[in-house]
């Protein structure tokens, strides 16, 4: 089984004081990111991104959108020696559609846990929000919550170094 840090992706990966983060063009990581994720990926964890995207289900942007950010997230972050393992969000929104996946829900990090082969028990969430932290304990892995662009750097040295040790 792999150990692994589970993070949200706007806020906390990227400049998350846009409503919605759809274009390549207003995604701008966040200080710190790449270095902190490096340092949790020497550490031996896998990284994986776990975000609400509810504008698929309003309207707003679609699933192709997602896509190239997302691959552009990933580009932008190998470029630096940091691979992200897999990459889950949630298209759902309450007010169109009920789903087990929107975070606060735990879906979405249940699927990884169970595709990747993860160790609940060994892993981690980062995240800037409540719902973040309810889907890490309700998926039983050790949440951080951080502030809306938060450098993670501390948080991942903590994680890396072992002084946050996990549920």
């Amino acid at each position: 089984m792999k150990k692994a840090v589970f993070l949200d992706r706007d806020g906390v990966i990227n400049d998350g004081t846009r409503y919605y983060t759809y274009r390549v063009a207003d995604f701008v990581l966040n200080p710190g990111v790449a270095e902190g994720l490096k340092l949790l990926q020497d550490a031996g964890y896998i990284l994986v991104v776990v975000t609400n995207q509810s504008g698929v289900a309003k309207g707003e942007y679609t699933e192709r959108d997602v896509a190239t950010v997302h691959d552009f997230m990933r580009n932008e972050l190998g470029k630096q020696g940091v691979i992200i393992q897999k990459v889950y969000h949630c298209p759902h929104h309450p007010d169109v559609m009920e789903c087990d996946c929107r975070k606060p829900r735990p879906g979405m990090l249940e699927r990884a846990i169970e595709e990747l082969d993860i160790d609940r028990k060994h892993s981690f969430m980062i995240g800037d929000s409540k719902r973040d932290v309810e889907a890490a304990l309700k998926a039983g892995v050790y949440p951080i919550k951080t502030s809306k662009n938060e450098n993670i750097v501390p948080w991942c040295e903590k994680i890396a170094n072992g002084t946050i040790f996990s549920l």
